[in-house]
């Protein structure tokens, strides 16, 4: 629900059925804060402030926050800006626009949040043809158009006035703008509606977003200082969001991409390697096999309430020693109710306390393993869980047949139908969150996900390989009963606002606190 009205469902990111008002012809109602990370060249921040000083969207429901990342001489704000505007400093321990962006987060007050960059001289429409888009619904991330221009001699009075008379364009030579390829991709896939990944092409200059969104997924990853917004976006996709580009908020961006210059091939290595820690489905930079990555590909749900330390054992050795030769990058979640250090049952032997505390005991320690009392409601950030009965764990290559058919079909569920008659459930994670997000009080996840992603029914034999894999030795309890994916269960209220993960999350800046 969001404002007290369902919110549409879109499936993929074909957001064809939302109807955005004409610029104009409409009035705003949400409060906007604008955030510009800057570091030193005053000159460019002056010029974005005079831009940002004739929009059409109401500045009296507009604050503008610049974020002084570090600058030496220390930025000002200039006689040309927007009335409500303020200069903050960047708060020690971190540096990048990452880690400036999560400092005016924490201070911005508008529902709607945008991030800008301190070099980008925008339309006078650009703030409204983006804002109008997150008065329909609460999950679009919005992204504006850009071209690239080598910076000509301007005064702030010079842009002001262009903007504010709607010809931002004669303050340009139009031969000698650059288009960008964000523009040229998001053009061939349709504005994105067709696009498998769209999160790949929110690059960050100009994007906008909800706080319902900001506060799943916890703003910007301070670690990340090249690349930092594709990350952003990755987390966001993960989260259930729809990107929509709208090229009528046209802006140019002061000077040339910086791939382009002089140490442009470092910078791509740079962000690459960052992608290649923080972002799964970039499986193209994942080429080392036994490299640990802190976000896996797959995360598998295993519920270990009865079983005893033989099966458990057995079964996670399996999964770990399969990605010897099938996928590698996994995690596993044992979920069952895990004694504390200071329990004395877990001292018995012969107790289930017992068995569980020598689980924990034997695996603490490998950082594939991780112990939990109940799953996350997503298994975000990676893209995708696997949930199965304790003594069915996959076979080394199952994983990787069934994601390869999930991304070839853009399902979001795969129900796989084991031998014994058991199922078993891969989701993909930006279709569990979507649901969580859409679905009605009492409705099931599933059908949600089969209007959203898509939905398939299959036998396990599907995605083996001779010879089968032998179950685990052992049998659990008959009286055990098996964890059931999230797309299996219903919503009993509205999700209005994300419910909090169940797994700690690092601190980045104010928005986070630890479950």
């Amino acid at each position: 629900m969001t404002g007290g009205h369902v919110r549409p469902r879109v499936r993929h990111n074909d957001y064809s059925p939302l109807a955005p008002p004409p610029v104009g012809e409409w009035v705003p109602t949400l409060p906007a804060s604008v955030v510009i990370p800057a570091h030193g060249r005053q000159h460019r921040l002056d010029l974005t402030l005079a831009a940002l000083a004739a929009q059409t969207y109401p500045a009296s429901l507009t604050e503008v926050i610049v974020v002084d990342d570090g600058s030496d001489p220390p930025l000002r704000l200039p006689e040309i800006r927007p009335d409500n505007t303020r200069i903050i400093s960047g708060p020690p321990g971190g540096w990048g626009a990452g880690h400036a962006m999560n400092a005016g987060i924490e201070v911005a007050t508008g529902e709607i949040v945008q991030r800008l960059d301190a070099d980008m001289v925008i339309c006078r429409e650009h703030l409204e043809a983006l804002f109008r888009w997150h008065h329909l619904t609460d999950y679009l991330v919005t992204i504006g158009g850009k071209k690239f221009a080598e910076e000509p001699a301007l005064t702030p009075e010079q842009v002001y006035d262009a903007v504010r008379r709607g010809t931002p364009e004669a303050l340009f030579d139009p031969a000698a703008l650059v288009s960008s390829s964000t523009e040229e991709t998001i053009r061939r896939l349709d504005g994105l509606r067709a696009s498998r990944n769209p999160y790949q092409v929110c690059t960050g200059p100009t994007v906008s977003l909800r706080r319902t969104l900001l506060r799943e997924v916890r703003g910007f990853d301070p670690e990340v200082v090249r690349g930092q917004d594709t990350e952003f976006a990755y987390r966001l996709a993960q989260a259930g969001a729809v990107f929509v580009p709208d090229m009528t908020a046209r802006a140019v961006h002061l000077g040339l991409p910086a791939q382009r210059g002089e140490h442009g091939k470092a910078i791509v290595r740079l962000v690459e390697t960052h992608l290649a820690q923080k972002v799964p489905l970039r499986r193209d930079l994942r080429k080392e096999r036994d490299r640990r990555r802190p976000v896996p590909y797959v995360e598998i749900v295993l519920d270990v309430t009865g079983a005893d330390e033989t099966l458990i054992r057995t079964s996670v050795d399996a999964i770990l020693t399969g990605t010897d030769t099938g996928l590698t990058d996994i995690a596993i979640t044992l979920v069952g109710p895990w004694p504390g250090p200071s329990d004395r049952a877990s001292q018995a032997p012969g107790s289930r306390a017992f068995d569980l505390a020598l689980v924990r005991e034997a695996f603490r320690h490998d950082q594939r393993v991780r112990f939990a009392e109940r799953a996350a409601p997503t298994a975000a950030p990676a893209p995708f869980r696997y949930t199965t009965p304790i003594d069915a764990p996959p076979g080394a290559d199952e994983l990787e047949r069934m994601t390869k058919t999930m991304l070839e079909e853009r399902l979001g569920l795969l129900v796989v139908e084991l031998p014994d008659g058991r199922t078993a459930a891969l989701e993909r994670t930006e279709a569990a969150a979507r649901a969580r997000l859409l679905a009605r009080p009492g409705e099931d996840l599933s059908t949600v996900i089969e209007e959203t992603h898509g939905v398939r029914h299959a036998a396990e034999k599907e995605f083996l390989t001779a010879p089968q894999r032998q179950p685990a030795p052992a049998t659990p309890p008959a009286s055990r009963p098996v964890q059931q994916p999230v797309t299996q269960q219903a919503v009993a209220q509205p999700p209005v606002t994300p419910p909090e993960r169940s797994r700690p999350r690092q601190r980045l800046g104010g928005l986070f606190r630890r479950s």
